[in-house]
């Protein structure tokens, strides 16, 4: 089985997905091309930026570009997790077992 990566970006005021990218490999591009997705169409946007610690959020090449869009990051403390995103991948995970999407073992 090919293993996909989707890295989202949601709006914690109306809990929408505002940028989304797919990839087959974890990475940084991976990472700054859902950022660029969401900067282009939110371009006057300055919001707090909320991460976990991965090494893609917690790296210079990434920092840089939320000082320029004017952003604050936020990191939740080690085991404290983003409670909405969590639960977008659970449920997310649940259908795309139940369409056929993805093995039941993939959970």
């Amino acid at each position: 089985m090919h293993k996909m990566y989707l890295s989202a970006i949601p709006d914690l005021y109306d809990r929408r997905i505002v940028s989304f990218a797919i990839s087959d490999r974890n990475d940084n591009p991976w990472v700054f091309k859902t950022f660029d997705k969401a900067i282009k169409d939110n371009p006057d946007a300055h919001p707090l930026f909320h991460s976990d610690k991965g090494v893609q959020y917690t790296n210079r090449n990434f920092h840089h570009p939320l000082e320029k869009q004017e952003m604050t990051q936020s990191m939740s403390r080690v085991a404290h997790c983003n409670g909405l995103m969590e639960g977008f991948w659970d449920i997310l995970n649940g259908r795309c077992t139940m369409a056929g999407v993805l093995p039941a073992s993939a959970n």
